[in-house]
């Protein structure tokens, strides 16, 4: 689907977008922080929760509903990223899940035992796996950002992964930047030594098509609520690994894949919200399969996604008194734009482009803390991050170079 010529359309299946801030239509640049949900994702939800909700096991159809949906989120969450239905388990997000698979895979490290994770990254794929190693007396070791180049430096690759290393924790893209990494140059020297790879794919779920295996990830992690879905998160664990992880449990609960790491009851609504997610963004794109409609319209997004955020970096460069924080031209990258205005506090330009634009843009280091104090951005209170989504349009991107051209203008 030519998403620029179907944009009108694709608008109307977000209610969220009608809504007005001082007389004027919202457009919201938040995505990075939590996309808008789509109408078949509500949808799902409210069928669900007004059809009866029930636990698992019974007799009775409410009860067997709620298992079919079960089973349909889990075909359509491995539609998605690549994988089998049986290796895909659900959470609260995905920081929660991450925390429960690094206690079960920390278990029986010991001091030698090393654990890497980058400078890039959203501190939810590196805080759980550095308190993992503390707590078993394990290393800890970290793949650098090039603070120019915004990028990884791969280069050392040899020195930082090595026999002992246990875990390889990354992330796919950026979401302080978003800088798509090669990821499958990381995975295969991991897999070299016998580490195993685990890949935050949150920030990129929305915006580029994610196979698992292409990537070498034997534990890829994303969140429903960034691609128009409800607040759950998703791991997708390589079936190997999954039948040896050892996770914390209750009796009797299973100790079979996937429900072994699902504990307690979990968001039944939520999971047909996911199925809504995915069925529209399968409507974006043509095929035969689920899983051919998905990259279909995952190419799509991206290449409309990209013209808008081309376009926005571009104007945004033009202006004195501003700096984009973005990787090269020649270096892939989700549509996050992030930038500060010289002499104007991060979230007075967020509350400026409110006030005069009706524009929902977030600002702060968003968790990515160790770029924000890289870059030294934590000064200017972290960057003014706007974020693209195929419900965006390029009135909004005008609105919002405008908004900035405004505010740098009277700081100068």
């Amino acid at each position: 689907m030519d998403i620029k010529s179907a944009i009108e359309e694709i608008r109307k299946q977000f209610p969220a977008l009608t809504r007005l801030y001082n007389q004027k239509a919202v457009a919201y640049f938040d995505g990075p922080g939590g996309s808008q949900m789509v109408q078949s994702s509500i949808d799902g939800m409210v069928r669900y929760m007004v059809s009866g909700g029930a636990n698992l096991h019974g007799a009775f159809p409410s009860s067997v509903e709620t298992e079919v949906a079960i089973a349909s989120a889990r075909e359509h969450a491995a539609a998605l990223l690549g994988a089998s239905p049986d290796e895909i388990a659900f959470g609260a997000n995905m920081t929660t899940l991450n925390m429960a698979i690094s206690r079960a895979l920390c278990r029986d490290w010991s001091k030698g035992d090393k654990v890497v994770v980058t400078e890039l990254d959203h501190r939810a794929n590196v805080d759980p796996w550095l308190r993992a190693a503390a707590d078993k007396g394990a290393e800890a070791d970290w793949i650098r950002v090039n603070p120019e180049t915004l990028t990884l430096d791969l280069d050392s690759l040899d020195e930082i992964i090595t026999p002992g290393t246990r875990v390889v924790a990354v992330g796919l893209a950026s979401n302080g930047v978003g800088t798509v990494t090669n990821v499958r140059a990381i995975a295969d020297k991991a897999h070299q030594v016998g580490a195993l790879v685990v890949v935050d794919a949150v920030h990129a779920a929305p915006h580029i098509a994610i196979d698992r295996d292409e990537l070498g990830a034997d534990i890829l992690l994303c969140s429903a609520y960034k691609f128009f879905g409800p607040h759950m998160g998703i791991a997708c664990v390589r079936r190997d690994v999954f039948n040896e992880l050892g996770v914390y449990k209750i009796e009797p609960a299973p100790t079979q894949i996937p429900d072994k790491l699902e504990t307690g009851t979990q968001n039944h609504e939520g999971m047909l919200g996911i199925v809504g997610a995915i069925d529209f963004i399968a409507s974006l794109g043509e095929g035969e399969s689920l899983r051919d409609r998905i990259l279909s319209a995952m190419s799509a997004i991206e290449a409309y996604e990209e013209e808008l955020a081309h376009h926005l970096r571009t104007e945004l460069r033009k202006i004195d008194g501003v700096t984009v924080f973005a990787a090269a031209a020649g270096v892939r990258k989700t549509p996050t734009v992030s930038f500060i205005v010289k002499g104007v506090p991060s979230r007075s330009v967020c509350e400026i482009l409110l006030e005069e634009k009706g524009i929902f843009a977030a600002d702060g280091n968003f968790y990515a803390s160790t770029l924000a104090d890289k870059l030294g951005v934590e000064q200017h209170g972290g960057w003014v991050r706007a974020g693209l989504a195929p419900y965006n349009t390029l009135a909004e991107v005008e609105a919002l170079i405008d908004g900035v051209k405004r505010i740098a203008s009277k700081s100068n």
